[in-house]
């Protein structure tokens, strides 16, 4: 029996992930601010009674941290640990009204995952070899985060630091045999980007995501993005220099300040 505990739950990738791991028969840990959509997702999965939920805000660190606690002492541990609550509002440095979501998409995105990691960590490590090696702490970054996009300065930012971070703990954790796999979404059919009003190449059915999402967990991969042709397209603008980047992008559509 696998158990997962998963944040950002309630809908989008995250409920998609708890759809996809029940229907694996893990035991999961949900965790999301709107008890209401939690209680429907865990109503909705196989053995409903053995899930857990927790409704709370992520950046209430010691209400995560009590939500990880008894989700290990109610299951015993968890062995996949998926830092998936996020959001995504355009913003922009000129205006300092912008300021406040600067920092909570920072506080959200970056700094809960953290959070939601922590309670974890030295429960793995203390755990046989043979168990450590099919433990994993999850990210979800974003393939905004590998080029700065126009008019998502704090989401590109936000998502460049997740991979970045994960980098930086899949190193330090590698002698453990903790798995640190970073998953970079492209553009995933989700509440979150039903409200671009621009062409999403390669747009994927989250349902789908989710499977594949699954299966490179498994596997233990340290960064996968998601899908496939995105990760092509990110590693060609990876390449392009900076000048012709910068003239490619800078009449990009932008995403919705929150006014």
């Amino acid at each position: 029996m696998i158990r997962v505990f998963i944040t950002g739950a309630s809908s989008g990738i995250g409920a998609a992930l708890a759809r996809a791991y029940a229907g694996q028969g893990a035991v999961l840990g949900l965790v999301a601010r709107r008890e209401a959509e939690l209680q429907a997702l865990r109503a909705s999965l196989p053995r409903a009674e053995q899930h857990r939920i927790y409704a709370l805000d992520v950046t209430d660190h010691l209400a995560l941290a009590q939500a990880a606690e008894s989700f290990i002492a109610d299951v015993g541990g968890a062995e996949i640990v998926i830092a998936n609550a996020g959001i995504s509002q355009g913003t922009l440095t000129e205006f300092t009204e912008d300021l406040p979501v600067f920092e909570r998409i920072i506080a959200v995105n970056v700094v809960a995952t953290a959070a939601t990691f922590s309670p974890f960590v030295a429960r793995m490590k203390a755990l046989p070899p043979e168990q450590r090696r099919i433990c994993r702490l999850v990210g979800i970054g974003s393939v905004a985060g590998i080029r700065g996009l126009p008019g998502a300065e704090a989401y590109s930012a936000s998502k460049a630091a997740v991979i970045s971070y994960c980098e930086s703990l899949r190193i330090e954790l590698r002698a453990s045999g903790i798995k640190v796999v970073t998953i970079a979404p492209g553009y995933i059919a989700t509440p979150m980007t039903q409200v671009n009003h621009y062409k999403m190449p390669f747009l994927m059915p989250v349902e789908r995501f989710a499977a594949k999402a699954a299966s490179a967990i498994a596997g233990g991969v340290s960064y996968r993005v998601i899908p496939w042709q995105m990760g092509v397209v990110a590693k060609l603008l990876r390449l392009l220099p900076n000048c012709l980047y910068d003239f490619a992008f800078a009449r990009a559509p932008h995403k919705k300040r929150n006014l």
